[in-house]
């Protein structure tokens, strides 16, 4: 079925061909081409990090991260189980046992306050997803990391433009990871990843193991007369096809931003009133946090009344979604993690959680067809 309003559609600028075009016709289209170092160029000064590197897609950065910070069988990483599956899949790569604590029913981010009694001394990092773009608790989860001596990793996939504290999400812990997915605020056609790097420590490393674990970024900056196999590594560059694309969106970065705020706004006026009589509950952005209209969601009561709002708005011809399974409800979530202290908020939340279209361009009549369909649903024509 054709939607009239689907659920996204893959961010356009009407820039993208002209750059995409110019780096075909280039002599350099693999990794770490001319639109590659300048879309680097432009993260690393608008983020104000140490370095940002462009990778395939976030999971790739997630991996990246995984490996330095040197994970290895038997450590114990912390993290929510309502997240996508490669923010565990990256660790358990390198033989971590996950470990699930709850989520705040708030913003759907994890507990800060369930993590310290999930820490052992086998734990290596905390994990932390800023869902929706909305940051979870950093100041708290900074604190705990220091107090044991923990790295901080953020699953900041969908967090471009959103900030807390005045500072960027990705940028607070010692790592952060980016995704450029179609689904994204910001596509490089369709996939792409940024690892964001805050830490020294990191810096030299993190360019090897892009490099397929080679020092080939040293020899092209000319430290070394050759380069050589030094370290694990993989192949973790953005082509500069795709980077070309993503620099006709991030030059264009603020309009993007503004046009989904608008959207977001709009939604959230129109559907207070049934919020103020109990029928749903709207997103909750806490007073120090800058969000970036990623997605607009509701809440409802239940599993069933969720799945018959989304029947519901499909026969009229709009396409809403549910988001995350819980991971610790999964298979391989059983098999490779274990989730600390009680779920009571994890699962109930995630089954009334439903995501309404959002997308750059989205109209204003689209948005008011869609409110619409919500208004009749609860016989409130």
């Amino acid at each position: 079925m054709k939607y009239l309003i689907p659920f996204n559609k893959p961010c356009y600028t009407g820039n993208e061909d002209k750059y995409v075009l110019q780096a075909m016709r280039s002599s350099h289209i693999s990794g770490d081409g001319p639109f590659s170092k300048k879309c680097q160029t432009w993260f690393k000064q608008k983020l104000r990090c140490i370095r940002a590197l462009l990778t395939p897609s976030c999971t790739h950065a997630l991996e990246m991260a995984a490996m330095l910070i040197d994970i290895k069988p038997g450590d114990e990483v912390i993290m929510p189980s309502y997240t996508f599956v490669s923010t565990a899949n990256a660790f358990v790569l390198r033989g971590a046992k996950v470990v699930f604590v709850d989520i705040r029913p708030d913003t759907m981010n994890i507990d800060e306050k369930k993590i310290e009694a999930a820490i052992t001394e086998k734990t290596k990092a905390i994990v932390v997803v800023h869902y929706a773009g909305v940051s979870c608790e950093m100041d708290t989860i900074m604190a705990i990391a220091k107090k044991y001596n923990l790295f901080v990793i953020e699953d900041a996939a969908q967090g471009m433009m959103s900030s807390y504290k005045g500072r960027p999400l990705g940028t607070i812990g010692h790592i952060g990871a980016y995704s450029f997915h179609e689904t994204k605020n910001y596509t490089s056609a369709g996939e792409g990843g940024l690892l964001i790097i805050n830490d020294e420590r990191f810096v030299d490393r993190a360019e090897i193991i892009r490099e397929k674990g080679t020092n080939r970024s040293l020899f092209f900056r000319g430290m070394v007369d050759k380069y050589t196999w030094v370290d694990i590594g993989s192949s973790y560059l953005m082509n500069d096809v795709s980077a070309a694309y993503l620099w006709g969106q991030i030059e264009k970065a603020e309009e993007i931003n503004e046009n989904r705020m608008t959207s977001w706004k709009f939604y959230y006026n129109s559907l207070k009133i049934l919020e103020e009589e109990g029928l749903i509950e709207l997103p909750v952005v806490p007073a120090e946090c800058v969000h970036n209209a990623h997605m607009f969601y509701i809440k409802v009561k239940d599993l069933e009344t969720r799945n018959g709002l989304i029947s519901f708005l499909k026969e009229n011809g709009i396409l809403a979604v549910f988001h995350y399974i819980p991971l610790h409800l999964s298979p391989a979530g059983k098999r490779f993690g274990r989730f600390v202290g009680s779920d009571i908020y994890t699962t109930k939340e995630s089954e009334r959680l439903l995501r309404l279209p959002m997308y750059y361009g989205l109209k204003k009549e689209e948005i008011s067809q869609v409110i619409k369909g919500i208004f009749n649903f609860f016989g409130r024509v």
